[in-house]
């Protein structure tokens, strides 16, 4: 039905659909001699471009001899093939040879999101070493851990202090990571339970410019997806400073013709470099079967269970680091820590209906739990109990959704068509959210904030990729709706209160390549994050999904094989919001923002041994309804910085060296108190024997003092009988070694 109203449109514009020259076939591993997916097959003489399905089949229409068609994938060999008359509407098999991941694999199509392709090869020239690891591959995104590594990092992106996910999208083969209505803010987005080996390549795109993409989507998203299948076993033990031991294992327990499974496991203990010993330990497994009839369909499974518990010594006044009180690594109160857990089952399938048209769905069920116990004032409140808060909150998760794609070609030879149309919806189930004052962990002194919450996203979207010659067009339209339920545990009397919200977001994108070798693009969109939903209950439904304007202009080059810049400008306007203040059960209005900057990225390939990458962001980012020098957003990052040297294919030898910055910051709205900025450099080296790889891994190679975490906190000390507000801070790791093993079986 889509398609035939898609068709008549075209013709009533003179545009017809005909049947011309096409080349199909099947690319194979040369390993394995099975199928592989997600291929690029381009064709460098149109720009026309495609990959191939479950079954390793592609088809690409409107070719003409002489046309060079081009095959792609990280990890294999380039293929090239120059059509002559034997090759029109002919049947070919590729076999692909496997090779170490190069940017030459790697080219610009005409793709709203390109530059994650790209970043890809960042990832698996340079793996991540820890959950902690994986955002900063995303260019301009610094994270900071400020809670002993139990809890989920603080985020900046864009000129967002996003704290915990508030203002990006993180998901994982398809499953939402951020969490709605969260007892210690909104969009909580944890990441650990996550094994990092396990992760086959990331997705991101920065701005709210993808109809796919809802909640949260507003700095940008992140996908993380997970192998599917594992070539061979792996198990490997690192052991370090500050009594760190951290094991893990990917082992197949079924390896059949059409269908395989593994398991991967990961075990972390430490102490810490804190003088209090964080007694941190977490314990992942996971588990993934998949199938595939290598014909027209794919089917996978995966089941998940994390679990942390850590002490933690918090966030520290300067004042009393100066005044000798404590060290840098001291605590004023190191009572601090909490444990967590998260139980996932997903399952995700594509089905082909024919060579052009696919349904992709997935689903998931999540059961998930939360304390944490905190302290950031002090003596503040309460000068005889101290100030220590308790949230806490047990949630289970249901979503699903599904997509439906078709793409066909029209008559001109540079004419291609593609539309996507998606439904689905996801229910929170939050019960016995809470904030409490407590002292010791032990004894209960008063609930701030009790409750259940109850909230459902339902929505739909569609959108259209036209490739005209050297442009394409990408608009969309992505519907939401949204339910708000809220029972106050606290009131005496049965106290339930609902909302709902409805809310249309139009999408708008034009790509220009000039060549194989250059784009040049336009994006424009709006996206929202919601509001807690005490928050859309106390404020009776008014102004709850804040909406975010942004738009992109830029460019991605690659002059030659080895070298790929890019480069953008950007703005970006959020609406106002209210925004729920976990640690505090109050309202707080943010007002209007808005947000300019540039990007700048540079990866280039050095030596067929020696790789090498940089991002530079600068972002200015300002309230537009405060008085000039009262507008400074707090910890928004004005200029960072990411990038290294990654060394591979030495013989026996492998290694990187990698660095991160960021800027002196406003912790303030006047300025008048600054957060300090860093330059950390990071170290691996490694030795390959036979199976065997032997690591060192450095952590602050240079020994550099650096808050890893900073906030403007109004604060008292036990012996101090007015308060103070100045930085209080997590200091960053020092020089930290850790060995690893590793053996491939």
């Amino acid at each position: 039905m889509i398609k035939n109203t898609l068709i008549i449109l075209l013709c009533v514009f003179g545009i017809s659909i005909t049947t011309a020259h096409e080349l199909n076939g099947t690319v194979i591993s040369e390993d394995n001699e099975k199928p592989i997916q997600g291929v690029g097959v381009y064709n460098k003489s149109s720009g026309a471009y495609t990959y191939t399905n479950v079954s390793g089949y592609f088809e690409i229409d409107d070719i003409s001899v002489g046309d060079i068609i081009y095959f792609y994938q990280l990890g294999y060999k380039n293929y090239e093939l120059t059509i002559d008359a034997s090759h029109l509407d002919s049947t070919i098999k590729v076999i692909m040879e496997i090779s170490s991941a190069s940017l030459d694999q790697v080219l610009i199509v005409s793709k709203v999101n390109v530059l994650s392709s790209f970043v890809d090869v960042d990832l698996k020239t340079s793996p991540v070493k820890s959950s902690q690891d994986i955002l900063r591959k995303i260019p301009g995104l610094i994270i900071g851990q400020h809670a002993g590594g139990g809890k989920a990092e603080q985020i900046f992106l864009r000129g967002f202090d996003i704290d915990h996910g508030t203002d990006i999208a993180i998901d994982v083969d398809g499953m939402p990571v951020n969490m709605v209505s969260h007892a210690h803010g909104q969009g909580y987005a944890d990441m650990h339970f996550i094994i990092p080996e396990t992760i086959e390549n990331l997705d991101f795109g920065k701005g709210s410019y993808y109809a796919d993409k809802g909640n949260f989507n507003t700095a940008g998203y992140v996908d993380i997806k997970t192998k599917k299948t594992i070539d061979k076993n792996s198990i490997s033990v690192e052991a370090g400073q500050f009594n760190t031991i951290r094991a893990m294992s990917m082992l197949k327990i079924w390896d059949g013709e059409n269908s395989n499974a593994y398991v991967a496991s990961e075990m972390n203990v430490t102490d810490g470099v804190f003088d209090s010993p964080q007694n941190f330990n977490r314990l992942n497994i996971m588990g993934r079967y998949n199938y595939n009839n290598y014909k027209d369909q794919e089917f996978n499974l995966s089941l998940s269970h994390f679990q942390s518990k850590w002490d933690a010594s918090g966030q520290i006044p300067q004042r009393a680091v100066d005044q000798g009180l404590i060290g840098r690594f001291g605590a004023i109160d190191d009572t601090e820590g909490g444990n967590t857990s998260r139980t996932n089952i997903w399952i995700n399938h594509i089905k082909h209906l024919d060579e052009h048209a696919s349904i992709s769905s997935s689903a998931y069920v999540t059961n998930y739990d939360f304390e944490l116990f905190s302290n950031f004032t002090f003596f503040l409140e309460d000068p005889v109990n101290a100030d220590q808060i308790r949230q806490f909150e047990e949630r289970t998760i249901i979503g699903a959704k599904s997509v439906f794609e078709e793409s066909f070609h029209l008559e001109d030879h540079d004419q291609q068509l593609k539309y996507r149309v998606g439904i689905g919806f996801r229910y929170d189930d939050v019960n016995d959210v809470q904030l409490s004052r407590t002292k010791n962990r032990k004894e209960l002194l008063e609930r701030l904030a009790f409750g259940n919450v109850d909230e459902l996203n339902a929505f739909s979207f569609a959108d259209l990729n036209y490739k005209f010659k050297k442009w394409t067009f990408n608009p969309g339209l992505r519907l939401d709706y949204f339910t708000f339920d809220y029972e106050d545990l606290l009131s005496e009397t049965y106290d339930s209160r609902s909302e709902d919200k409805v809310l249309l977001s139009p999408k708008l994108n034009f790509i220009y390549s000039s060549s194989p070798k250059a784009q040049y693009f336009l994006k424009t969109g709006l996206g929202y994050h919601s509001n807690d939903t005490r928050v859309v209950t106390a404020q009776s439904g008014e102004q709850i999904l804040p909406t975010a304007v942004s738009t992109d202009l830029g460019t991605i080059l690659k002059p030659t094989d080895k070298l790929v810049i890019n480069a953008a400008l950007w703005s970006l306007f959020l609406q106002q919001e209210f925004v729920y203040v976990g640690d505090a059960a109050i309202l707080e209005p943010s007002g209007k923002t808005a947000r300019y900057g540039v990007d700048f990225g540079l990866r280039y390939q050095i030596a067929d041994w020696l790789y090498f990458n940089t991002d530079v962001n600068y972002t200015y980012a300002r309230s537009t309804e405060e008085p000039n020098g009262q507008d400074f957003i707090p910890l928004a990052p004005d200029l960072t910085s990411a990038g290294g040297f990654t060394a591979n294919n030495l013989g026996n030898f492998s290694g990187g060296i990698s660095y991160r910055y960021i800027k002196d910051r406003p912790a303030n709205e006047d300025n008048s108190i600054v957060a300090e900025g860093y330059f950390v450099t990071d170290l691996n080296l490694n030795y390959n024997y036979k199976n065997w790889t032997f690591g060192l891994i450095v952590e602050n190679l240079f020994d550099v003092d650096w808050n890893e975490t900073q906030f403007a906190t109004e604060s008292r000390l036990m012996n101090e009988t007015e308060p103070i507000e100045e930085i209080h801070f997590t200091p960053g790791v020092p020089f930290f070694l850790r060995g690893k093993v590793s053996v491939k079986f």
